[in-house]
């Protein structure tokens, strides 16, 4: 036992923490209302860029949890936001579905074809080699790339699919040009998480269920972590990596107490 900063606010990821697919696992509705109920600042992150955050909130809601629109965080966002800074107003082609250009034509960016200034490539269920022949010729002629996320495959129903990651280093192979990625891991995505609801890495934490994706991008940002075993880190992989998580638990449901035990204003809270 020994004192630690408060926590104030909380990130975490959807799938694997909160949901399987269309399912939510046990306890995570009422670890959710658990932070509304007691007014505790929280963000749902995702590398997911294929739906809007309106779409993940329905998708969440028929799965009983519900959760405003404004705190679910979408890598299409945070990779909008990046360009909105970087190049206000500019133009880029892009691969991907209603989540992406939604976000893109959000900050005013014109999506073209000709001569745009980046290629942003999302993820989609149905990639058009095409569409990925076009991204490379546009590479080849100056375009910027960059990609929502590093992930390699994705879920369905039938098995893994092929996702980001595997599409950008098809691209990068053609053109000799690798992606900047702004989902996680980059804690670039933590940052903006935090921006985003105004907290300090210092006194928020990050619950995810993979070590190499949610737990080094929390670290890296500053923020505590817990690791949860219902998704694609397991307790006997926990080992292999040479960074730990703060905590891991078995899944959310063990994640209520934690925010009864930490919901405080005091300087300092006792760590379990």
């Amino acid at each position: 036992m020994e004192t630690m900063r408060p926590v104030r606010t909380w990130l975490s990821d959807m799938d694997g923490v909160l949901v399987h697919e269309e399912e939510a696992i046990p306890g995570a509705a009422e670890f959710v209302r658990a932070l509304r109920d007691r007014g505790r600042p929280f963000l749902l992150l995702t590398n997911n860029s294929i739906y809007t955050a309106r779409d993940l909130q329905a998708r969440l809601a028929r799965s009983g949890i519900e959760v405003p629109e404004e705190s679910i965080w979408t890598s299409a966002l945070a990779t909008a936001q990046f360009l909105d800074k970087q190049r206000p107003g500019g133009t880029a082609y892009v691969i991907g579905e209603a989540g992406l250009t939604t976000a893109m034509h959000s900050i005013g960016y014109v999506l073209s074809e000709r001569d745009p200034e980046y290629v942003v490539l999302g993820e989609t269920r149905t990639y058009s080699f095409e569409a990925i022949t076009t991204a490379i010729r546009l590479i080849e002629r100056g375009a910027r790339f960059i990609a929502t996320n590093p992930d390699p495959t994705g879920p369905s129903q039938q098995g893994s699919i092929p996702a980001t990651g595997s599409v950008a280093a098809l691209i990068t192979r053609a053109t000799g040009v690798a992606p900047y990625f702004v989902g996680k891991p980059n804690p670039l995505m933590m940052r903006s998480a935090l921006n985003r609801i105004d907290a300090h890495s210092e006194s928020t934490v990050m619950v995810g269920d993979r070590m190499d994706t949610d737990i080094v991008s929390g670290l890296e940002a500053g923020l505590r972590t817990i690791l949860v075993l219902t998704g694609s880190t397991k307790q006997e992989a926990v080992e292999r990596f040479p960074y730990r998580p703060t905590f891991v638990r078995e899944s959310v449901a063990e994640l209520i107490e934690l925010v009864d035990r930490w919901d405080t204003d005091e300087d300092e809270v006792v760590d379990l």
